[in-house]
């Protein structure tokens, strides 16, 4: 109860910021440079921001398998409209900033966060299924997200083979490539959910998931490999561990995710009840390797903000940060539920909070920052 009058407060806050910058436009009379600053900052859009999308998604989930329906919705809300906004900022950019958009998706460190559309696009598909028991939309969203999938999961990793110069690994990669693994396992989910709706092709469309999964696996300890490596033998500065590095976590909870709906799955092709006990104990590793990262991560941090006082405020990187959250609280939930263990069930009832207070201090900060850049800009105009 107490996080849904938090969420409520922070809500009338940010609409209350935003009904300020109206009538600052109002007043100022500055309608007609709107367009303006919309284009200037769709130009140079952080290809991750779909992030936002990710983690709304997945905390509206959370707080709809805990039966905390009227937070599940207002969240499920706010994250339709932010997949809309986000999206047109995107297409503003495709069409007048190509060069802009090409520059980033061939860059080692910027490149990664397009990934976040596809695993936004099918985390939304995941909430109008469980939420609001719309197939027909979730269909759609499975398909765009498929398609994003497949153009960028070769358009990203072709460019950064063939791209020169190449950057040196401290400078070239970081917990953001992880994207990759969470749009992959974001796919297979969505597409474990929908096969069902397609009879004649159910068996096919589990077995395809069911390779993305093991493909995500794959991936996962591919990436893994390269950031250890990058973390413990290259100078780390607290300018450069930036908030992206909770992927590491949340790629392997969505990973989790993505095994345990096989697992639920698993009566509808003869297959998977082959591999049953792989399947569980492959998801378990997983699980727990999202696990053991979570301290890691916290230490870090504690170590960037008050070791080596790196200033704290917002950055849309750190949506990023909140994703993994409430991914480890949904995926803690089903897995448990999945598999009988019932020793986890306390830790999402607990868990969810944490996201949802980090989700909060990331909503509060991108409010401010729209009303703060958008009064800056009618100024300088």
């Amino acid at each position: 109860m107490k996080g849904i009058y938090l969420f409520l407060a922070l809500t009338l806050l940010s609409l209350s910021g935003l009904n300020y910058l109206v009538e600052q436009v109002r007043k100022k009379g500055l309608k007609t440079k709107l367009k303006e600053i919309i284009l200037k900052e769709a130009s140079y859009l952080y290809p991750g921001y779909f992030a936002l999308v990710m983690a709304t998604g997945i905390i509206s989930i959370a707080f709809y398998l805990l039966e905390m329906v009227s937070l599940s919705w207002s969240l499920f809300l706010i994250n339709r409209i932010a997949y809309v906004v986000l999206w047109f900022l995107t297409l503003v950019r495709l069409f007048r900033y190509p060069h802009n958009l090409i520059a980033d998706l061939t860059d080692h460190v910027r490149g990664p966060g397009f990934f976040t559309i596809v695993a936004g696009t099918c985390i939304l598909g995941n909430e109008f299924i469980l939420i609001a028991s719309d197939f027909t939309t979730a269909i759609i969203l499975w398909f765009i997200g498929l398609f994003l999938w497949l153009i960028l999961i070769y358009a990203f990793f072709t460019a950064m083979i063939v791209h020169e110069p190449k950057p040196r690994i401290e400078t070239g990669i970081h917990g953001g490539w992880f994207i990759a693994v969470v749009a992959t396992q974001s796919v297979s989910i969505l597409g474990t959910f929908i096969a069902s709706k397609f009879l004649a092709w159910q068996e096919h469309i589990l077995f395809f998931t069911l390779i993305l999964y093991l493909f995500g696996c794959m991936l996962y300890i591919l990436i893994l490999s390269l950031i250890f490596y990058r973390l413990t033998f290259f100078s780390l500065t607290a300018k450069s561990f930036v908030p992206v590095y909770w992927v590491n976590m949340g790629a392997a909870a969505i990973t989790t995710l993505a095994g345990a709906r096989l697992i639920l799955s698993s009566t509808q092709l003869a297959f998977l009840q082959d591999i049953l006990p792989f399947l569980k104990g492959f998801t378990l590793f997983f699980w727990a390797t999202a696990t053991w990262w979570i301290p890691l991560l916290f230490i870090l941090d504690i170590w960037r903000h008050f070791y080596k006082h790196h200033p704290l405020g917002y950055d849309p990187q750190y949506w990023s940060m909140v994703f993994p959250l409430g991914m480890y609280t949904t995926c803690t939930l089903v897995f448990s539920r999945v598999t009988g263990l019932t020793l986890l069930y306390p830790i999402p009832g607990y868990f969810v909070y944490i996201a949802l207070l980090a989700w909060s201090a990331a909503f509060v900060g991108l409010i401010y920052r729209i009303i703060s850049k958008f009064l800056q800009r009618f100024q300088s105009l």
